[in-house]
C-alpha cells in the first residue's frame, strides 16, 4: 500500500528552521546533502521525513515549482513497485517535473500540486 513519507519544505534560512523543528518539536536531524541545485537537511519524528531544502537560486523547474520563497515544497508517496507507479503517472496526466532518470521522480499532480514518488526504504529513520 502506497502511503505519505515524507514532506519538503522550502526555506530560506536552513541553520535557523532545523533548530525550529529539532528544538521545539524534538525531530532528530538524520542527514545534510548538497543535491544538484540545493542543500537538503532531512529530520525524522520516528515517521515522517521532513526535509528543509535551501536552493542556491531559484532558477530551476525544480526550485520554482511549488512557488517562489518558503513554502510547503512537496509531499512523498512511497510505492512498493516504483517502475510501475512513474509509468502509471502519465495516464493521470501528471506532468514530470523531476530531470530524467532522477529518484525520486517529482511530478505535477492533478489539481497541481507538486508530489514525489519514492522507492521503500528512501528516507532513514532514527535508530
Amino acid at each position: 500500500m502506497a502511503r505519505i513519507v515524507h514532506i519538503a519544505l522550502k526555506v530560506d534560512d536552513l541553520e535557523k528552521a532545523s533548530q525550529f523543528y529539532e528544538n521545539l518539536f524534538g525531530f532528530k536531524d538524520m542527514e545534510t546533502a548538497k543535491v544538484r541545485d540545493h542543500t537538503s537537511r532531512h529530520l525524522s519524528d520516528g515517521t515522517i521525513d521532513l526535509a528543509l531544502i535551501k536552493y542556491d537560486k531559484e532558477e530551476s523547474a525544480e526550485s520554482l515549482a511549488s512557488g517562489a520563497g518558503p513554502c510547503i515544497h512537496h509531499f512523498a508517496i512511497e510505492v512498493d513497485d516504483f517502475n510501475k507507479y512513474v509509468t502509471e503517472l502519465g495516464k493521470y496526466g501528471c506532468e514530470i517535473i523531476s530531470d530524467p532518470g532522477v529518484v525520486p521522480v517529482k511530478f505535477r499532480a492533478p489539481g497541481g500540486t507538486v508530489a514525489e514518488i519514492v522507492p521503500e526504504a528512501r528516507y532513514k529513520k532514527p535508530s
